[in-house]
């Protein structure tokens, strides 16, 4: 069964809600409990003084999962780079797909970003994992006179369709992440896909992340086929 990774803030108060539990019921899932450090804090003081806390919290929300339908893990990690943990976490775990956890009750209908330099046959057949036999609408996003996201569009309505999954398609005007943005009200959730750095990600931050803090649902960002985690392993305590 295709896996996917659940960052959670443990000790920020960080949680999962039932619908994404729910919407990730036909995944396995690692529910990755993160705290990040500062700078000067050795993690053998922080698990010394977090760690009980931190996986009785853990434990609650994989149990959550398991409930749901799937399989559950839970990993336990004190960092100071959270986005590299994640990279790496996910990279151990073969993750098809993180999640940036959002917040939303039953999940009816989900916008499918197939915009951009991203895999659009991996994206779709995540969605169609994701979604199964379940009556989720899906809209696909496309950019406006884009050749490559117009064969995805086709390739994609057809894969969709013969799955059983309804789909209407969003067309992006003029600037694309606007758009998307602009896309993201009236849905529940956003499957998009990992994007190369740019300039754009290095002045206003990862592009999922921005459609995130846009969104009141989760953002589940489908890695890329040469994603790899390249994180220092020394920056990170696991449990």
């Amino acid at each position: 069964m295709t896996h996917v990774l659940v960052p959670v803030a443990i000790l920020e108060g960080g949680t999962v809600s039932s619908g994404l539990v729910n919407l990730l019921s036909t995944m396995d899932v690692t529910v990755l409990g993160y705290h990040v450090l500062p700078e000067q804090t050795p993690p053998d003081q922080a698990r010394a003084q977090f760690e009980d806390r931190a996986n009785e919290a853990l434990d609650d929300l994989t149990e959550e999962f398991r409930s749901a339908g799937g399989e559950a893990y839970h990993r336990l990690v004190f960092t100071q780079n959270r986005q590299q943990t994640i990279d790496r976490i996910a990279d151990e775990t073969s993750a098809r797909a993180y999640a940036i956890t959002g917040t939303t009750g039953p999940v009816d209908n989900v916008l499918v970003s197939l915009a951009g330099d991203t895999d659009a046959t991996q994206i779709v057949e995540f969605v169609v994992e994701l979604i199964g036999d379940r009556p989720i609408e899906v809209t696909l996003f496309i950019a406006d006179g884009d050749v490559a996201s117009d064969d995805s569009l086709a390739t994609a309505t057809e894969q969709l369709s013969a799955a059983g999954i309804e789909t209407t398609t969003r067309v992006a005007e003029g600037n694309t992440f606007d758009a998307l943005i602009d896309a993201v009200a009236g849905h529940d959730a956003v499957v998009m896909g990992e994007r190369a750095p740019s300039l754009s990600s290095l002045l206003f931050g990862e592009e999922a992340d921005r459609v995130a803090a846009a969104s009141v649902g989760p953002v589940l960002v489908v890695r890329s086929s040469a994603a790899a985690a390249d994180a220092d392993d020394s920056d990170d305590n696991d449990t």
